[in-house]
């Protein structure tokens, strides 16, 4: 009987559920669907849906002055935002309302067509974001090249300051970008107090209510800044400057709704397109960015211990599209401005500590409500304060972090043009500049290939650095064209790429040179042999994969080869430093090597696992052997000195240096089928068998690690056979040493024991359950043994226990207080990968 066979992923098996009569605890409910939960609402969502209602009720109100729209029109959003796209998208912490990124577009569409068919464009994007979410397109929304995308932000982000600062200045703002930038000397020409005094005001406090200090300071900053603002503002304009702009509600019975469009054909779609465009690419990099502050709140958490651990889930993106799809649909309908998901509300939301959806709604409810009912106090606030607060959101949106990144990564060419685009031309002709100077560059960057030629002591050198692609094919043929024919030639490959009409002229080439009678030598910068293109011409192999070699090694088997493979020089350890070793092909078709068909050098047959053996032996003395030879050399002149103990089950698919990350002298490793580790009262005079426990004591005491985990995996062998209960007459060794994990067996049906739960959810079934209880039960048997429990006294080693779901390829992390024997949950937490080492250990768990 094999120790661990594979089972389905994620279904029940029939055979594996524990029947009614024997006894086991079954779960009281069925574990949720992945997809969804009841809607409930915890004290932290309220407190934090009326921090976000706080800060979207002035910024919607804003948006809407910029965008010279009906106000009432910002708040039918931001309730529209918070309810339909909170209830239907696919990002639970995402706040969505006017879209600040929108601005521009918006206002330019309702000077062209009016306000009601800027509705009619809103209804229209909508629909379209709801059949691109359909279609599953909302990743490749993702695939524009981030400085575009941060580009047309900032050059929003421009546009929006230079028109609210003709506001703050008590002016009115012109219909272009640079028709406000020649009229601000004009503007400050006939300047008047009132406004300017009010904006100032306004961005000093948004500037300064976040620094202040003290204890005081902090009780204070839970207000939100915005709200600071305006509400100071406020109160100085009704005592100093009574007669200055203030908001105006219409009344709702004079709120306009949607026409059916009128104009060209052509131009409304481009309309559409833009909106939706804009919307939607600010919408899911919203939800990117809200991804990953969960993620870090999550991990800060955690340092707390086990009550501070929370699950972390991505974003459904397509879910999310069409969520704002049917918002935006919604929103036309009723006379609303067009929504997207916002960084400054979202942000806001993660950081009141909300934990799901219900926040975002509640703040959609509070909007709605305040419309309704507060229309007094909002007529209150003064306009240059609203257009103070929206200049500091566009001065935001032009981020030196998003500068710095774009120059880091050279594409600061791109950010720029789109930059000046957007500002010039408008959005969509800005975004569709930047798309083609992305490409350019990128052209440029493919094509350029330096090639140079060098004559030393009879040999030449030809040095190629960059891509080597079909545009680069005429300059190298003509280049290798000037060699001496029936030279002897090495070629410098310093570049990632070679396409196949490259490869195809090096490779007639240097067939002609050895039919002369020369030699070609392909090496790396590093002067180290390269292997062959294709030898990986039909193979997977890579070099960051070597624990896939023998999938490569079994195609070859069945493959004519056309490309040499291993030869018994680089057995001996002359290999090379990547995937070229042009210098190995024959040229005939033919392998090189005797043996890479399965054959000694004598022509005796060898089986396929020697093959297979000799094949894994052999990339990792060409491949890996001169990468790790120095440490090795250390490791053997200091000893070994690992920090672990991992104790885990000998299944193959369970690969311990993958899943952990560790090299050489890292982990002290005990393998055995299932896992399992003998209590010490029973090992030797039921099994006679001491090598769990000897391992143990020598880690424990003569090593002297600071931890050790018990790692179980999904779909063990072992559990299902345990599960079966069959009694085995003779007693088998293996019959006999699953012995040890009746203890399991029997917790799971205890009473006493709740079932074990992972990353929030039940297991799937029987056999998951017990996998995650027997990590538990080991844990109780290391405990029981004198070695481990001395160390545990003293303070000086750690216990952890780990699942590794297979299918998945996640790991889950046991909780602390169940690690240690001392909680009475014993949770599995998901480890994401933004997991850090000091988070890992403050949790108790192994990283």
């Amino acid at each position: 009987m094999p120790a661990c066979v594979p089972t389905r992923n994620d279904r029940t098996s029939r055979r594996s559920r524990p029947s009614r009569a024997s006894g086991f605890k079954r779960p009281h409910s069925p574990p949720p669907p992945p997809g969804g939960r009841r809607f409930r609402i915890a004290g932290a969502d309220l407190s934090a849906s009326i921090t976000v209602f706080l800060i979207a009720v002035p910024m919607s109100l804003g948006l809407a002055v910029a965008m010279d729209a009906p106000l009432q029109a910002g708040l039918v959003s931001a309730a529209i935002g918070g309810i339909v796209a909170g209830l239907l998208g696919g990002t639970p912490l995402q706040v969505s309302g006017p879209s600040a990124g929108l601005t521009v577009v918006t206002a330019e569409l309702i000077q062209i067509y009016g306000w009601r068919t800027t509705c009619a464009i809103t209804i229209g994007a909508g629909l379209l974001q709801i059949l691109l979410g359909s279609l599953r397109a909302a990743r490749s929304a993702l695939a524009v090249s981030p400085a575009i995308v941060h580009g047309t932000l900032a050059g929003i982000g421009v546009a929006i300051a230079l028109a609210q600062l003709h506001i703050v200045l008590g002016g009115s703002p012109q219909s272009s970008v640079v028709d406000n930038a020649l009229a601000l000397p004009a503007q400050l020409e006939r300047l008047s107090p009132a406004a300017p005094l009010i904006g100032s005001l306004t961005i000093a406090v948004l500037v300064l209510w976040p620094r202040l200090p003290g204890r005081s300071g902090q009780a204070v900053r839970r207000i939100p800044a915005a709200l600071a603002a305006v509400v100071t503002a406020t109160a100085v304009a009704a005592l100093a400057t009574p007669g200055i702009a203030r908001v105006d509600l219409p009344s709702w019975r004079s709120h306009a709704l949607p026409e059916m469009p009128q104009g060209p054909v052509l131009a409304l779609a481009t309309a559409v397109f833009t909106v939706m465009l804009v919307a939607s690419l600010e919408s899911l990099l919203a939800a990117v960015a809200v991804d990953k502050m969960a993620a870090d709140r999550a991990a800060d958490r955690s340092r707390g211990g086990p009550s501070g651990h929370e699950p972390v889930r991505r974003s459904d993106l397509d879910r999310e599209l069409r969520g704002q799809g049917v918002a935006n649909s919604l929103a036309g309908l009723l006379g609303g401005l067009p929504i997207s998901g916002g960084a400054v509300r979202s942000s806001a939301n993660v950081r009141a500590g909300a934990t799901g959806r219900a926040a975002t709604v509640l703040h959609g409810v509070w909007v709605l409500l305040a419309a309704a009912l507060l229309v007094t106090v909002l007529e209150r606030i003064p306009l240059a304060a609203l257009a103070a607060l929206v200049m500091m959101v566009g001065i935001q949106m032009v981020s030196f972090a998003h500068i710095r990144n774009v120059h880091k990564h050279r594409e600061f060419l791109v950010y720029g043009t789109t930059i000046t685009g957007v500002v010039l031309f408008g959005v969509l002709r800005g975004v569709v500049l930047g798309v083609a100077v992305a490409v350019a560059v990128a052209l440029h960057r493919l094509a350029r290939t330096r090639i140079t030629v060098t004559e030393q002591e009879g040999r030449h050198l030809v040095k190629v650095r960059g891509q080597l692609t079909f545009l680069a094919v005429p300059r190298l043929s003509r280049t290798l064209g000037q060699l001496p024919q029936g030279v002897d030639a090495i070629v410098e490959l310093d570049g990632f790429f070679m396409d196949h009409a490259a490869f195809e002229a090096i490779q007639d080439w240097r067939n002609t040179q050895l039919a002369q009678g020369g030699r070609v030598v392909f090496t790396g910068r590093s002067g180290g042999r390269v292997a062959e293109p294709a030898a990986a011409a039909h193979s997977c192999c890579r070099p960051w994969t070597p624990w896939r070699n023998h999938h490569c090694h079994d195609r070859s088997e069945h493959a004519t080869a056309t490309t040499a493979e291993l030869t018994a020089q680089d057995v001996t350890g002359r290999g090379g430093s990547g995937p070229w070793d042009i210098d190995d092909i024959s040229g005939t078709g033919a392998p090189t090597d005797p043996g890479a068909r399965g054959t000694t050098a004598g022509g005796a047959s060898r089986p396929a696992g020697a093959h297979r053996l000799f094949n894994g032996l052999s990339s990792f003395q060409r491949n890996t052997a001169p990468l790790v030879r120095e440490e090795l050399a250390r490791l053997a002149a200091e000893g070994q000195r690992p920090s672990q103990l991992f104790i885990t089950c000998a299944d193959s698919r369970l690969v311990t240096s993958m899943i952990t990350s560790s090299g050489p002298g890292d982990l002290f490793t005990v393998r055995n089928v299932g896992n399992l580790v003998p209590p010490p009262d029973t090992e030797t005079t039921e099994s006679g068998d001491d090598s769990v426990a000897a391992a143990i004591e020598y880690a424990v005491d003569v090593l002297r690690v600071g931890s050790i985990t018990v790692c179980g995996h999904s779909g063990c062998g072992a559990m299902q056979a345990l599960l079966s209960a069959e009694p085995r007459t003779p007693r088998t060794p293996l019959w006999r040493w699953l012995r040890h994990g009746l203890p399991s067996l029997e917790r799971m049906a205890s009473r006493h024991h709740s079932w074990a739960r992972i990353s929030g959810r039940l297991p799937a079934d029987a056999v998951e359950q017990l996998c995650l209880t027997n990590v538990v039960q080991q844990l109780d048997h290391l405990r029981a043994h004198e070695s481990v429990a001395r160390r545990l006294a003293e303070g000086t080693l750690e216990l952890h226990g780990m699942y590794f779901h297979v299918g998945e390829a996640q790991a889950y992390l046991l909780a602390e207080g169940a690690s240690a024997g001392t909680g009475h949950d014993e949770v599995f937490d998901r480890v994401g990968p933004g997991a850090d080492l000091s988070t890992a250990l403050d949790a108790g768990t192994h990283a």
